[in-house]
């Protein structure tokens, strides 16, 4: 089973443009969707999606409109009970798939709540093989909130703790690094770079990320998995760095593709593969999430079926 923990949930509404946006105008929509997320949210759905069993974990008050909307997915939960009520994120796509994005703040979490999302935490990761921490932090909960759940976790848990896998960015992702030593994260090359510091060289970026990402592995995560969009993506492990490149597809919307690709790689764990197996399941998953439109879980029926090479990395 795969645990999964969204501390700030969305309601996503996408919007799909039949022309490129222009600021500052008024234009008509060609189509629009709805959709439960946030990170954690979706990862879970793409788990399900493929038959393994996941739970998601998230704060939820009795009469957030969002419940609604997450419950006609089927998607198994625990929520949390918290006053206010989840953010609305507002995605544009034009037809070419450029994609502009307006993310609210969510819910502020008393002191209280927060020490219950842990230990619901806590109680729901019982018995399974990956804790998902994924997503950014509501206000309230400060920047090691992260790191106070992988403690709690491993402190209750011992040697039958899940694996923990950490997607976020800035202090967060930062926090969770140098202090959490987390399994694996998931940051696409800005994130990466902003959290070592150390600039990207673009002309060789998988060799770039291999550097950057192997000073943190194994010292500080278990392995890196780093994304870079439809260049494909980076792993990096103790045992060495593999590159694969994305198949060409027709971008619709790019919500969602990088959780889709997390969990990809994690089903891929699950199953035993190889760690250049576990790169190519997570490449075909986050490819077929961007070629769908608003934020929908792929299902292994979508997935890219053809062949996706992969190149050994070499400091």
């Amino acid at each position: 089973m795969i645990v999964t923990l969204t501390a700030n949930p969305s309601l996503d509404r996408a919007v799909t443009l039949s022309s490129s946006l222009r600021p500052g105008e008024v234009q008509s929509a060609a189509s629009s969707r709805e959709d439960a997320g946030g990170k954690g949210i979706n990862v879970a759905r793409v788990v399900t999606a493929a038959d393994v069993p996941a739970l998601a974990v998230l704060p939820l008050a009795d009469d957030d409109p969002f419940g609604v909307v997450l419950g006609s997915t089927g998607l198994p939960t625990r929520a949390v009970p918290i006053v206010g009520h989840a953010r609305a994120n507002l995605t544009i796509t034009d037809p070419a798939g450029v994609t502009t994005k307006l993310n609210l703040p969510g819910a502020e979490l008393s002191t209280a709540d927060a020490r219950l999302l842990v230990e619901a935490v806590v109680d729901a990761s019982a018995g399974a093989g990956w804790l998902v921490l994924a997503g950014s932090l509501p206000p309230g909960v400060g920047d090691d909130f992260y790191v106070r759940v992988i403690r709690a976790v491993r402190d209750h848990w011992g040697d039958t703790a899940p694996k923990i896998a950490v997607d976020t960015s800035g202090d967060a992702l930062r926090s969770a690094v140098f202090e959490g030593h987390p399994d694996l994260i998931k940051p696409n090359e800005d994130e990466l770079a902003e959290l070592t510091g150390d600039p990207l060289d673009i002309d060789d970026l998988p060799a770039a990320v291999l550097a950057v990402a192997g000073s943190l592995v194994p010292e500080r995560v278990g392995a890196a998995l780093v994304t870079l969009g439809a260049l494909g993506s980076v792993l990096v492990t103790p045992d060495g760095g593999f590159v694969a490149a994305a198949p060409r597809i027709r971008v619709q919307s790019t919500v969602g593709a990088g959780d889709s690709a997390l969990a990809g790689y994690l089903l891929a764990d699950l199953a035993g593969a190889t760690p250049p197996e576990r790169l190519v399941h997570a490449i075909r998953y986050g490819s077929a999430a961007a070629a769908m439109p608003g934020t929908q879980a792929p299902r292994p029926a979508d997935l890219f079926a053809g062949d996706l090479p992969v190149a050994a990395l070499h400091p």
